[in-house]
């Protein structure tokens, strides 16, 4: 039987607001443990929260971001549940009435496909504490900093049919909240992190299958990973002749599995109700519009100005504009060297694999975008050709010097006096005769090839400074002559 794989996903954005959602306690990443939690946070009797505006502004805006319906009315509520990291025995969220509605994202597939996603809602919420388990033997530790961290949780339609448009989909929120500053997008420190539910049923089947939802995963890479495995694992059962139960599931990326964390009934009663210490929200349309005219240019917009403007691909301006930090950077670079296309590709490139095999992001990248633009500025004029660029690439890497006087310590400065180069190609011609006879009687296809041989023993003895296609052009003069 063909199985279609149906997901939906529910990220958890941070919001970058200083501090946190109902109290002044600041939000720290890796503070010393419980030196941020108010007594707000811990749930003390009489101590009442009060709603951070700046918290309210980042939905909106992200709500607006994605064309969603921005609700003038909204509530908070008590999602009601025990756990040692939640000391006030519920977590105030938002449940019938969220400050954004229906909206939608749209993803790339491939070079040409797009797909639309639903959004279904994205509403508010107070983080928990974090359960601490290394250096507590056979006990538990229990960090609060975390209490009360602004969340907005982003709820998917189960619209994406396979885990590479569930990575695609994730990667686009990504671009969403950090182009817009809501959100730092750090997956590593919990930043962003998504649930994802994962059913699956037989191809043309309308009914949706039962579903398992995957816990907190924290990568792009682990998304993939996980869903894949989960669909799998689903697809054997039934083909066993077992059934799917409804779960959550936990994904081991060390080990690459998923194991069964609780079971899960049809509705959890979390016995939500309206939070008697909180107002209703309520905004006007003059605060929904303020804020749509401050947006910054979003993703989608930028990638179609990349292709306007700067004559990009749809692939290379899209690749670009999904990372802010890319985008700027770009935006610089080009600016420096007045050529986007070598400005694209070598930030997709020679730059992207850097950053790779360093795993530094693109904001902390040795070397800065005015150096980069001056590189490229120094293959356009003829300063250096392509060998040596990569050589003064390197060197940039590990060291801050100037590019132009990189170029003089390391004797890049490519080799361009014609004279000098025709003695170097008379040179290598008058010293390897068998292989210029063979290139005589060559039919001309083969030439082609065999004229990297000369080329290489003149680059060779200018130390590769010699200006490559004056080297080629000499050389073609000079050995069609001998034919």
């Amino acid at each position: 039987m063909s199985w279609e794989v149906v997901i939906g996903l529910e990220i958890h954005a941070q919001l970058a607001t200083r501090s946190k959602l109902f109290s002044g306690a600041a939000v720290t990443f890796g503070a010393i443990p419980n030196t941020h939690a108010t007594l707000v946070d811990l749930g003390m009797p009489g101590a009442l929260p009060v709603l951070n505006e700046s918290a309210l502004k980042m939905a909106v805006q992200f709500g607006v971001a994605i064309d969603a319906e921005i609700k003038q009315h909204s509530v908070f509520t008590r999602k009601n549940y025990f756990y040692p990291d939640l000391p006030k025995g519920y977590q105030t969220s938002q449940m019938d009435e969220p400050i954004v509605g229906q909206g939608y994202v749209d993803i790339q597939l491939d070079h040409s496909r797009c797909k639309r996603i639903g959004v279904t809602r994205a509403h508010l919420e107070e983080d928990a504490g974090k359960s601490l388990h290394e250096n507590f033997t056979g006990m538990t530790g229990i960090d609060l900093n975390r209490s009360s961290t602004p969340l907005l949780e982003i709820v998917s339609e189960p619209d994406m049919r396979s885990a590479a448009e569930a990575v695609a989909y994730m990667r686009k929120i990504h671009s969403i909240v950090t182009t817009l500053g809501i959100c730092d997008g750090n997956m590593a420190e919990g930043s962003m992190r998504c649930d994802a539910n994962v059913s699956i049923r037989p191809v043309g089947a309308v009914k949706l299958g039962t579903r398992t939802e995957l816990k907190n995963i924290n990568s792009f890479r682990f998304v993939e990973r996980a869903i894949m495995l989960e669909a799998e694992r689903q697809i054997n059962l039934l083909e066993a002749g077992g059934v799917v139960v409804q779960e959550t599931r936990l994904y081991d990326s060390e080990h690459n599995t998923t194991r069964s964390m609780r079971s899960k009934e049809e509705a959890n009663d979390y016995r939500y109700f309206p939070c008697p210490d909180l107002l209703p929200v309520h905004i006007d349309d003059d605060y929904i519009a303020n804020i749509r005219a401050q947006l910054p240019e979003l993703p989608d917009q930028r990638c179609q100005r990349f292709i306007d403007v700067y004559g990009l691909s749809e692939y290379d301006a899209s690749v670009l504009s999904a990372n802010r930090s890319m985008a700027d950077y770009f935006e610089v670079v080009q600016r420096c060297c007045n050529d986007p296309k070598a400005s694209a590709n070598w930030i997709m490139g020679e730059l992207t694999k850097y950053l790779n095999e360093h795993h530094i992001d693109i904001a902390d990248a040795p070397i800065s975008a005015p150096q980069l633009g001056q590189l490229l500025k120094r293959i356009a004029d003829n300063t250096i050709h392509g060998n040596a660029a990569k050589i003064l690439f390197e060197a940039l890497w590990h060291s801050d010097d100037d590019v132009d006087k990189i170029i003089v310590n390391k004797g890049l400065k490519q080799l361009s006096d014609v004279g000098a180069i025709e003695t170097m190609v008379d040179e290598v011609i008058s010293t390897h005769v068998d292989q210029v006879q063979q290139y005589i009687l060559a039919p001309a296809p083969r030439r082609d090839r065999m004229l990297g041989f000369f080329v290489g023993r003149v680059m060779q003895a200018s130390k590769g400074a010699a200006n490559p296609s004056q080297v080629n052009k000499l050389l073609l003069q000079k050995l069609n002559r001998l034919n």
